[in-house]
């Protein structure tokens, strides 16, 4: 019996099947959820020129005691306000740009305005430049606003179009296949007799994939039948990455791998040091990367966060692909872990992490109460309540 492959080495080979797709260019109002294929580097400085951070009075700050004569107003979204000579103001809003002479703001609520007479009536802030937004404090024209592979999210975005961007180069994402297998599944809101289950694997997996692929091809419910199984996995052979669930053990009827097999795939790895997800195998049918996971609901969900979605992200463009580690406070003390990592569904609040009671594989109701999976490394020691222990956000 060959050993073991260990979680991160799997994870490894995996993405060293794959490759990175080529990019396309989108405007702004399409890329979210994309990566950048390149750094974003700043086309203008921000702010273009010294602003008011606040409603109030431009002044001098060598006039900083007052009283001045108002001289103007100062709108945002218009010209600067004439210069200001010594013992002058002008009115000035939030985003408008600083007038000539000014260096300072005070703000409106410490000042009393008599005609074109301005008074303080609180002693302002005695730091010059307070309330002045300075020319290029955001960034800087040529800087690197965000890094190659980053993900373009709201705030992302936001930043790509201050920096002078509508359209970005992003990676392509990829089209994945998900079939589901099984004699035994019937369709989502079927009636079902005793030896039947309703095909949730594939919709929760084409879930986790939402918005982050091209096209998400569902081919549920296929028949434990080898000549059957071939034709839907051969169709598949357009996409980037075809994700099988179910039917990847060694079973009489686990025909996934026979079925790779027989078009021809050569399978990288088979059999992880992980619980759950042991069963899961990867390799190549042509240029399209397999992945098979197995058919119980939380080894499908687990195994599909460490792998299929690390995969996707990858080929997509992403910098930073594999799943992010957080930690917290265990609830209750921890046994001495074996020779498999392991992933236990459990509750993360702002205290601490509490682990689910059972860890049936084949129970979603635990999974769906779950909100992160506590990691606990292969041969890790036992943690007492209290100590500080990994885990995935879901």
């Amino acid at each position: 019996m060959s050993a073991l492959l260990p979680l991160e080495q799997a994870q490894q080979r995996l993405i060293a099947l794959a490759s990175r797709l080529p990019t396309e260019t989108l405007s702004v109002h399409e890329a979210l959820g994309r990566y950048i294929a390149g750094d974003l580097i700043a086309k203008r400085e921000q702010p273009a020129a010294d602003m008011s951070a606040m409603d109030g009075y431009a002044i001098r700050f060598a006039d900083r005691d007052g009283p001045w004569t108002l001289v103007g107003e100062c709108p945002a979204g218009s010209p600067p306000c004439r210069a200001l000579q010594s013992g002058e103001t002008a009115r000035i809003f939030t985003g408008a740009l600083l007038p000539d002479g000014a260096d300072t703001v005070v703000m409106q609520e410490n000042v009393e305005a008599d005609g074109n007479t301005v008074r303080l009536t609180a002693e302002p802030s005695p730091e010059k430049g307070r309330h002045v937004r300075r020319q290029g404090g955001d960034f800087a024209q040529g800087s690197i606003g965000l890094p190659a592979g980053s993900l373009l999210n709201a705030a992302a975005l936001g930043e790509a179009v201050i920096a002078g961007y509508g359209e970005l180069s992003v990676g392509q994402q990829p089209r994945v296949a998900v079939v589901s297998t099984g004699d035994e599944l019937v369709a989502p809101g079927s009636d079902t007799l005793p030896h039947q289950i309703p095909a949730s694997n594939d919709v929760m997996l084409s879930a986790m994939l939402s918005g982050l692929t091209a096209e998400t091809r569902s081919l549920s419910r296929i028949k434990d039948d080898m000549d059957v199984l071939c034709a839907a996995l051969d169709s598949a052979q357009d996409c980037d990455i075809i994700v099988t669930i179910g039917g990847a053990s060694v079973g009489d009827h686990d025909l996934v791998g026979p079925a790779f097999r027989k078009l021809g795939a050569e399978i990288d790895f088979y059999k992880i040091a992980m619980k759950p997800g042991k069963p899961v195998m990867a390799g190549k049918l042509g240029s399209t990367v397999i992945l098979a996971l197995p058919g119980n609901p939380a080894s499908a969900f687990v195994s599909a966060t460490l792998f299929l979605l690390p995969l996707v992200r990858y080929m997509a463009g992403a910098a930073s692909y594999l799943p992010d580690y957080q930690s917290a406070p265990t609830s209750e003390a921890l046994p001495a872990n074996g020779p498999r990592a392991q992933f236990l569904r459990a509750k993360v609040d702002q205290h601490e992490i509490t682990p689910f009671n059972s860890q049936d594989s084949a129970k979603l109701s635990v999974l769906a109460a779950s909100n992160a999976v506590l990691y606990r490394p292969a041969e890790a020691d036992a943690a007492d309540v209290g100590a500080m222990v990994p885990f995935i956000a879901l």
